[in-house]
């Protein structure tokens, strides 16, 4: 259910930028340079940007029904990860998968808009115009004008708004427990504005992969190579200083994939990881440094 339910959520994606896309596609705005360039089409278009939506509409409220129908049969609940603390939705009730479809959407949308955000302060200088910056520029609009320090601001204060906002229906639907005030809502949302950040993890570690592959494999001349090599060198720069280059072998980009993987993890669980007994215990630890999802539930108590 796990992999339908991504997929469906990558075909809904597909459907945002497609219905995005459109107010920028060429043919339809392109200036006729001929007289005969002037005559408009008899027939009307086929596809208009409403489609786009009403479909994305239908695939939502479709899926809603269907894990509706299959999830207690096969004993399925439905979760959402946002690092610092998780939901569940059970699938008996229509109306809770209808709104783990919604919210499952819009996690995936808020995570390639916060991948967009990333490339944009790796490769914004780049001379070349590759996909992935082109694609930053029309979805992020004058966001991607901003400066660097405010984009890299703004993951935590959209993350920490967004919870604020969201946690009030939550709460009164049962789906999060109720904060015993509002200072600890603030805390919570806080750290899940932090947890934000943990989503570019994906996105960074396959420009990595992509930059070692390209370093010991020749792929052609191509800008979007170019936009990997800069946005990988950026993100490696804090490494540079380790001997790890011998010859022509590099082993920076090994390296920085291992660290954020081990940066990531240790930033959710902890350092050393929280273990727990058999009744979901915490065990007893001498020294420790709390992850987001040990913080989200102390502040919870």
């Amino acid at each position: 259910m796990s992999l339908i339910d991504f997929i469906l959520n990558f075909a809904g994606l597909l459907l945002w930028l497609n219905w995005r896309a459109l107010p920028f596609d060429p043919l339809a705005t392109a200036i006729p340079a001929t007289l005969v360039g002037t005559l408009r089409r008899t027939e009307p278009a086929r596809v208009k940007r409403w489609h786009f939506l009403a479909t994305l509409a239908g695939l939502l409220l479709l899926r809603a029904w269907l894990y509706w129908q299959l999830g207690p049969a096969l004993n399925w609940t439905a979760h959402l990860n946002l690092f610092a603390t998780r939901l569940a939705f059970k699938s008996d009730s229509f109306d809770l998968m209808l709104l783990y479809s919604v919210m499952s959407f819009g996690l995936m949308l808020g995570v390639f808009w916060l991948c967009l955000l990333l490339l944009s302060m790796l490769g914004g200088d780049n001379g070349e115009n590759p996909l992935p910056f082109r694609l930053a520029r029309a979805h992020l609009g004058f966001v991607n004008h901003w400066a660097t320090w405010l984009k890299l601001l703004l993951p935590l204060v959209i993350g920490f708004v967004l919870w604020w906002l969201i946690s009030w229906p939550l709460t009164a639907w049962g789906l999060v427990p109720r904060p015993v005030s509002a200072l600890v809502r603030l805390a919570q949302s806080g750290l899940v504005g932090l947890s934000t950040y943990l989503a570019w993890k994906y996105l960074i570690v396959g420009l990595l992969t992509l930059h070692l592959l390209h370093n010991h494999i020749y792929f052609g001349r191509h800008p979007l190579w170019a936009f990997v090599d800069l946005a990988a060198r950026r993100l490696l720069r804090p490494l540079r200083i380790l001997p790890l280059r011998g010859g022509k072998v590099d082993l920076t980009p090994v390296a920085g994939i291992a660290l954020v993987f081990l940066l990531a993890y240790f930033a959710e669980a902890g350092l050393p990881p929280a273990v727990r007994d058999a009744h979901g215990r915490r065990d007893a630890r001498a020294f420790e440094i709390p992850g987001l999802i040990d913080l989200y539930e102390r502040v919870s108590r």
